[in-house]
């Protein structure tokens, strides 16, 4: 007896339905936010650069400091990421990724990367100019160039080769086939032990931005008390007007991305605002706009100085 069952495409649709998980994460970029991505990153790479090239000139005729070693080392750190931006530029131009995933982990983790070492290289800037103000019972002893120069070597040579084991054996593993034409789509691969990490680290952003904030405040609070209108013309005052400002791009770049983190952690398929947070972060490449003034002028256009 033949049966009355049959097979169509409708049941066949209803059947193979799944329930989506809530943390499930889109497998292309939102078209809303690349356009807003891709002016994001064409005026960081643009300011970002024209910024590095004057400040390149400024620094190479004063290195002897540890502050001057640090700022040159924030340098090197916004020159590897900015030659990364025009990948992010493309892909988001394009919507499709065609330079394989290798490239893709490198482009995505060289942004977390730029973070976490300006981070590292503004709280040694700052610290090391607060130990100079709040230690003042002699002038403090700088350690040679030399050693400055060979712990900057050592540290990178540290941070490229944790980054190429990360990137080979931890970052994006596992991947599936969606990434391979989507890049930056890593967020649906953090597990647990990677969410308290997370956890720890935006948390002592957090924290340490707001310690130095308030240090920094407090110095200037002083200097005002102890020298009234006549402060602005202290040499200390605007050295720490400059510490101030990259306090406030601590504040301004990396808090709202690491406050966002701890919600973000928890709903992995905000991933798109998670991507705009993070290019924020990447503003703070404008930094070295503090470090010019007058001199810039008077090197960048020495028939002109007096």
């Amino acid at each position: 007896m033949a049966s009355n069952s049959t097979f169509t495409p409708t049941s066949l649709t209803l059947t193979s339905k799944i329930p989506r998980n809530e943390n499930t994460v889109t497998p292309g970029p939102n078209e809303e936010y690349n356009t807003v991505l891709i002016v994001i990153y064409t005026l960081v790479l643009l300011i970002g650069a024209t910024s590095l090239s004057l400040t390149i000139l400024i620094i190479k005729f004063r290195t002897a400091s540890t502050t001057s070693i640090a700022v040159l080392n924030l340098v090197f750190a916004h020159f590897l990421f900015l030659l990364t931006v025009p990948f992010r530029i493309y892909y988001y131009a394009t919507q499709q990724w065609s330079l394989g995933l290798g490239w893709c982990k490198v482009v995505s983790s060289m942004i977390h990367i730029h973070m976490y070492m300006s981070f590292s290289l503004y709280v040694v800037i700052l610290v090391t100019r607060l130990l100079a103000f709040y230690g003042r019972r002699g002038p403090m002893a700088s350690p040679p160039r030399i050693c400055a120069l060979a712990a900057s070597v050592v540290v990178w040579i540290l941070v490229f080769v944790c980054v190429i084991c990360i990137i080979c054996f931890v970052y994006g593993k596992n991947t599936d086939s969606d990434s391979l034409a989507h890049c930056f789509r890593f967020g649906k691969k953090i597990n647990t032990t990677a969410k308290v990490i997370n956890y720890i680290i935006s948390t002592l952003f957090i924290t340490v931005t707001i310690v130095l904030c308030g240090l920094q405040v407090n110095i200037l609070w002083l200097l005002y008390r102890k020298h009234h209108q006549f402060c602005t013309s202290q040499q200390d005052f605007g050295a720490q007007l400059k510490s101030l400002c990259f306090v406030i791009i601590m504040v301004v770049c990396f808090i709202p991305y690491h406050i966002f983190r701890f919600y973000y952690l928890e709903n992995l398929r905000l991933q798109d605002f998670n991507e705009l947070f993070l290019s924020l972060t990447t503003f703070n490449c404008l930094d070295m706009l503090t470090l010019l003034g007058r001199r810039t002028c008077s090197l960048c256009l020495p028939a002109r100085a007096i």
